[in-house]
């Protein structure tokens, strides 16, 4: 079975939300994409108090001055298309207010047909947790093991309940229901979130950063997953960060997914890693307009293909 193809949708400020996420969602379904995408960034601090991934220095990349909202972005993509998979890589879970999240879920779930996939994660911006001000952000696995009890139990029959520390549910009647039970991946980044991966979610969500790296890290999942008798299958969604050039990158070390369609294609070729079932490919960051990104995700497309992904 062919790996399947996911596409991000444009978000960032270059492109217009209301009318370039239909166009491009359309384009890609056409195109072949089985799923589209989105990621939430909810503020750019300037000046910056914390580096990118928390890396102190690391500047935040221009493009992030403006990002869509990731359920609003996807309920356009919804309403746009019939087939893909709508999924977020990731929502940063503890900004949102678990009830609430849980809910909106559910109804765009239901309203798109059972599309939806729930990619959830910490992140890791201390700003963006004050500006959210629903928990701190040392308590942000706490949260986010809240959030995974209350989509549970929301998602599930009625009457619904549920005490936990920042979340109660006198028993109610919760509606809509998902279309059907809405796959949740996670990222792994530590011991702890590799326990509740194993534990709690349906799939895995690394970004790919080398073919010995995806193995090694995939391995080490398996044998947790043995060791906590999980015997469910474990989906895996490999993020791509790919930055597009009209011109071939000529240079003797050129970074992964840097370059021409042809050279990202070959790239994805060479990370089909026994167990991976879907490449998110994100082209948005390093493309001018929509026109631009429908066109080079088509044809990124057709080369991954050919090139036997």
């Amino acid at each position: 079975m062919a790996i399947r193809l996911g596409l991000g949708l444009p978000q960032m400020k270059q492109y217009d939300i209301g009318r370039d996420v239909p166009a491009v969602a359309r384009a890609a379904e056409e195109a072949g994409y089985e799923s589209l995408w989105v990621f939430e960034r909810v503020l750019f601090p300037e000046p910056a108090t914390q580096g990118l991934y928390g890396v102190p220095g690391l500047p935040w990349p221009d493009t992030y001055r403006s990002v869509a909202d990731p359920l609003v972005t996807l309920t356009l993509a919804a309403a746009s298309t019939g087939r893909a998979r709508l999924g977020t890589s990731v929502l940063v879970a503890p900004l949102h207010v678990p009830f609430q999240l849980a809910r909106s879920l559910a109804t765009l779930d239901a309203a798109s047909g059972g599309r939806v996939v729930a990619g959830l994660g910490t992140g890791w911006s201390h700003d963006e947790y004050a500006a959210a001000s629903v928990a701190p952000f040392e308590k942000r696995g706490k949260v986010l093991d809240e959030i995974l009890d209350v989509c549970a139990a929301v998602w599930g029959p009625d009457p619904v309940s549920y005490e936990g520390e920042l979340t109660v549910v006198a028993p109610s009647e919760v509606g809509p229901k998902p279309a059907r039970p809405i796959p949740v991946y996670l990222p792994a980044n530590s011991p702890r979130a590799l326990r509740r991966l194993v534990d709690r979610a349906d799939g895995w969500m690394p970004v790919a950063q080398g073919v010995a790296q995806l193995t090694e890290e995939w391995a080490r999942l398996r044998e947790l997953a043995a060791e906590r008798g999980r015997t469910r299958p474990i989906e895996v969604c490999v993020r791509v960060n790919a930055q597009y050039s009209a011109k071939p990158h000529g240079g003797a070390e050129r970074p992964l997914f840097t370059g021409s369609a042809a050279q990202i294609a070959e790239d994805l070729a060479a990370h089909q890693v026994d167990g991976v079932g879907e490449f998110l490919i994100d082209l948005q960051s390093s493309l001018r307009d929509a026109s631009e990104l429908s066109d080079v995700a088509a044809e990124v497309y057709a080369l991954a293909r050919a090139a036997g992904v």
